[in-house]
């Protein structure tokens, strides 16, 4: 059975209020905003880059796309909107049948395998891994960051890779572990102790499924579920909070051990350095799409 979509051309004062009336009270299936000026000469970024703040709380113009279950429904909520008071300066852009898909099929259409070096690769479940794959984390979108196709997940994983012989018996930390996809990347390269822990919930959930679906022993906990030192202290997260949180993570690195750092730009690096520089030296190691890894070792 098709769904209808009703589009509307809404400035930025009603684009929450209209997105509400449309979800809460005229019963559609979804709601979607985008940049009515996309794609063109008007078209500009609504958040600054991570750690600073957004330019602005919404585009000027946006459209507001919603899917309803028939014609009739997405027709009266478009009459009923125009006809509220305080709607004005919404517009009606379209209202057409959208054709039935296997959503399904097509959103996993989106997520193929990921290569992290030759031998290793990030697999969806509904894929075969390649043939050249020896190291394979099976990993399906879900609740917590990471999928392996951001530049700063793939360049630890990268990072992982190449030192599998210092993470041979050793102890990890994946600080900030969000699906686990680091925690279980140092279990498959031979780590035999592998923390993973965040500060929601939903990711210490997600990394013990993912773990199980490959697999892999680990524990994964909340963030002051952190104990002790570790060989490896993995931490993909944001400049601003690693810069925060230099001190906890250098305390969790054994004597001569390895701290391995992403989520940070290029220009930022300076700021991780001297962030650090009380407790490590930390230099940068990868870099991939304007992004960085940085890390260093304890002294022994």
């Amino acid at each position: 059975m098709a769904l209808y979509e009703l589009v509307l051309l809404a400035p930025q004062a009603l684009v929450e209020p209209v997105s509400d009336a449309l979800m809460d009270e005229l019963g559609a299936v979804s709601v979607s905003v985008e940049d009515a000026d996309a794609d063109t000469d008007a078209e500009r970024a609504l958040f600054g880059e991570p750690g600073m703040p957004p330019p602005q709380a919404g585009w000027d113009r946006s459209t507001v796309k919603a899917l309803f279950a028939d014609e009739a429904g997405a027709t009266e909520a478009g009459t009923l909107l125009l006809a509220q008071d305080w709607a004005q300066g919404l517009a009606v852009q379209s209202m057409q049948a959208v054709p039935d898909q296997d959503w399904v099929r097509l959103t996993q259409a989106q997520f193929a395998p990921v290569p992290v070096t030759e031998r290793f690769w990030i697999v969806p479940t509904w894929h075969e891994p390649p043939e050249a794959a020896e190291r394979v984390i099976r990993l399906d979108p879900g609740l917590a960051f990471g999928t392996g196709t951001h530049p700063t997940t793939r360049m630890c994983l990268r990072w992982i890779a190449a030192h599998a012989a210092q993470l041979q018996a050793a102890r990890v930390l994946d600080y900030g572990c969000g699906s686990g996809i680091l925690a279980i990347g140092a279990a498959l390269h031979g780590a035999t102790e592998v923390d993973g822990v965040d500060i929601d919930p939903a990711a210490v959930e997600a990394t013990r499924a993912n773990a199980a679906a490959n697999g892999v022993r680990l524990t994964a906990g909340l963030a002051d579920t952190a104990q002790g030192t570790y060989a490896v202290v993995l931490a993909n997260i944001l400049a601003t909070p690693l810069k925060l949180l230099a001190p906890l993570l250098c305390s969790h690195v054994a004597p001569g051990g390895h701290l391995v750092l992403a989520g940070i730009l290029e220009r930022q690096a300076e700021e991780l350095r001297a962030a650090y520089a009380p407790w490590c030296a930390i230099d940068v190691l990868d870099s991939e799409d304007g992004w960085i890894l940085m890390g260093g070792r304890l002294a022994a």
